[in-house]
């Protein structure tokens, strides 16, 4: 059995919690792509399976483990005024901005990692922009060996094309490798990939949605140390 070497994580519902930082942004960019109208902004929801009235994401929302070119296909309808690239600007400028609630404290949580010899990166459906924003705000600049978006030239997941970058990119065999996830996108991009796959519990999907995709399902990333120890 081999050793793990590397970590590979989502962002989204993996590093930060999905409900305590999205839920809210959704709301103040709804209502923005509505011009103030909130009877628009609550049909704009709709389309992308968020209760504007509950200011909660339906945990069976497409935006949940979608790219930002999936939330335009679903809200372009709704705001004809725009085009799609003005849509897509907007909501990674906005995006961005959001501020990221960490699951667990996550720089001793990666200094402890790095520490350990691990090399680690990010595979997000999100922007490869924003997601820099994202670590450089948790004070996470520098921590990482690979950081890629669906924009980044790999592709999005649930296909394998950013976990094969990242092994690529720090020189270890997929096997090697744990990809770290909170929905069955992320889980199957490493499947595929050939690596190890861990779901987290802090996103919208529940243990019963992830099992049958993952190695193991823990709580959080904070207890990766412990499931590796015990693995390694």
């Amino acid at each position: 059995m081999a050793e793990i070497r590397g970590l590979l994580f989502d962002k989204d519902g993996t590093l930060f919690d999905f409900e305590a930082t999205w839920n809210a942004w959704a709301a103040t960019t709804l209502t923005d792509l509505a011009q103030g109208d909130l009877d628009r902004a609550s049909e704009l929801g709709a389309r992308i399976g968020y209760d504007f009235a509950a200011k909660r994401f339906d945990p069976q929302s497409p935006v949940i483990a979608g790219t930002p070119d999936d939330i335009v296909l679903l809200l372009g309808p709704g705001v004809p005024e725009l085009t799609g690239d003005e849509i897509v600007t907007r909501l990674n400028a906005t995006a961005a901005e959001a501020t990221q609630v960490e699951a667990v404290p996550l720089v001793p949580l990666f200094s402890g990692f790095r520490d350990a010899g691990l090399k680690l990166g990010i595979a997000t459906n999100d922007s490869e922009v924003p997601a820099r924003a994202h670590i450089e705000a948790a004070g996470l600049s520098g921590m990482f060996d690979f950081i890629a978006g669906y924009d980044s030239g790999h592709g999005g997941k649930p296909d394998p094309g950013m976990c094969l970058a990242f092994a690529e990119a720090v020189g270890l065999p997929p096997e090697s490798i744990a990809m770290v996830g909170d929905s069955t996108h992320d889980l199957e991009a490493g499947r595929a990939a050939g690596m190890h796959c861990v779901a987290v519990l802090t996103g919208m999907a529940d243990a019963d949605a992830l099992a049958p995709h993952a190695d193991i399902v823990l709580r959080d990333i904070g207890e990766i140390g412990m499931w590796l120890e015990a693995r390694n």
